[in-house]
């Protein structure tokens, strides 16, 4: 049994709760109490405690190309092919390591929980590893060493684009086919654990077919296991799938049996009316980047439109230009203020809800994601004296975290009940020594 002591806490309403004592065993919360001094046996968390943050979207190894794809101009197209040299850099080993400081660095911004796309699965040339899931157990293996949970969203890619066979490059990503990509996703199951689980993804309608997307969609529903796609990130890939099919890639994915409660659209930017309306009557949940999504100048997505249709808003890192989830947060209202040019329309309890319930529910772990008795001990702790959220009352408490707050303001974090950041410095791992080393191990510096 332990405790934790919380100055202020936010228990899912409009305003943080004062004084209020959180009891864990093991790795479930088993009290939670408002209004009570701190007792001497309790570890005392100053400022603002959140539920642990959930990432619902990342590619551990786009880290690399942090301030390296800033240079010069380009599009999302540029981008990808500096994307591809990274990949090709990486082995089971490599990727193990800087997977490890990734989700060292996110465990410091407050993160409890990540999504991980994975598609670099195999060796140069698209040759298996003796151990053909050898990179999707480096990435399992990562979070644990950073004391994250993760949920491993093995993907389906198998082409270079509509009607284009791989590259080299590609060849690393792909299967050769979907039934293929089963059978070695269904070997996963090995991997899962009390903080570890397997879901599926379609990279996206460029990346697999539709025939494809059926076999991927049955595997993820046979098992209850949730489902992750691209979707609509740039105009080029919406009017290469009506090109193709006759369809937007939402109404291909709804054509094909994907579109549930399970399902996951991640960045949604580029969307039609119609297509709106399918992930509102559907059920599901986007993830909207909107740091990489202005980093790659993809545009702005419809989260207010979303959101009032019905579906189910969460957030990701992405490319990891930035892993900040409060700066993720803020930026779903700050781009809608720039398109509406209307302040208000999501406001700070609801980014929260995002940033922490939803998306820990988009990525399969509906017990995590509030301060509540029964729930998933994990929550992460704020400062509120810092130069950005000095000021702060217990009133203006969620709204300093959202508009005001950034990942260097975290303090503690705690997994299963357990203290993994302290103090701001992770208790295993020297975040910043290790992604320089590993880093620059891989791109020549």
């Amino acid at each position: 049994m332990k405790a934790y002591w919380c100055e202020l806490a936010w228990l899912g309403g409009d305003i943080a709760t004062a004084d209020v004592l959180l009891q864990t065993s093991g790795d479930r919360i088993t009290a939670v109490h408002a209004g009570v001094p701190c007792p001497p046996e309790a570890v005392r968390l100053g400022g603002l405690t959140l539920p642990g943050m959930a990432n619902a979207h990342s590619h551990a190894f786009h880290r690399v190309l942090r301030g390296r794809t800033q240079v010069g101009t380009g599009s999302f197209w540029t981008w990808r092919e500096q994307m591809y040299t990274a990949a090709a850099q990486l082995n089971p080993d490599s990727y193990h390591r800087l997977a490890r400081a990734v989700y060292g660095e996110m465990a410091l911004a407050g993160i409890t929980c990540v999504g991980e796309f994975h598609y670099l699965h195999h060796g140069a040339g698209g040759t298996p590893y003796a151990d053909p899931n050898a990179m999707g157990a480096a990435l399992v293996a990562a979070a644990g060493d950073a004391g994250l949970r993760i949920t491993l969203l093995d993907t389906c890619y198998l082409r270079g684009g509509i009607g284009v066979e791989p590259n080299e490059t590609q060849r690393r990503f792909s299967d050769g086919d979907a039934l293929s990509w089963a059978a070695r996703a269904s070997a996963l199951s090995s991997l899962e654990s009390p903080t570890s689980r397997i879901g599926a993804a379609v990279h996206s309608v460029r990346a697999v077919d539709p025939a494809s997307i059926e076999v991927v969609a049955a595997w993820a529903a046979q098992r209850t296991a949730v489902l992750h796609a691209h979707v609509s990130e740039q105009k080029a890939e919406n009017e290469q799938c009506i090109e193709a099919y006759g369809l937007t890639p939402t109404a291909l994915l709804a054509e094909r049996g994907v579109l549930d409660a399970r399902f996951t659209a991640v960045h949604a930017t580029h969307l039609a009316v119609a297509d709106i309306g399918l992930y509102g009557t559907s059920g599901c949940s986007i993830c909207m980047c909107p740091t990489t999504e202005r980093d790659l100048a993809d545009g702005i997505g419809p989260a207010m439109q979303l959101r009032d249709a019905g579906a189910r808003l969460s957030l990701g890192t992405d490319s990891q230009a930035v892993i900040d989830m409060f700066e993720e947060a803020r930026a779903v209202e700050l781009d809608e203020r720039l398109a509406s040019r209307v302040r208000g329309s999501h406001d700070a309890p609801s980014l929260l809800r995002a940033a922490t319930r939803n998306g820990h529910a988009g990525l399969g772990w509906h017990e995590a994601g509030s301060l509540q008795v029964g729930g998933l001990a994990d929550f992460t702790s704020l400062r509120l004296d810092t130069v950005r959220t000095a000021g702060t009352s217990m009133v203006t408490a969620l709204e300093s975290a959202v508009f005001a707050a950034g990942a260097a303001d975290v303090h503690h974090v705690v997994v299963d009940g357990e203290i993994i950041v302290a103090d701001g410095r992770h208790v295993r791992i020297d975040v910043a020594a290790e992604l320089a080393s590993v880093i620059g191990e891989l791109m020549g510096q």
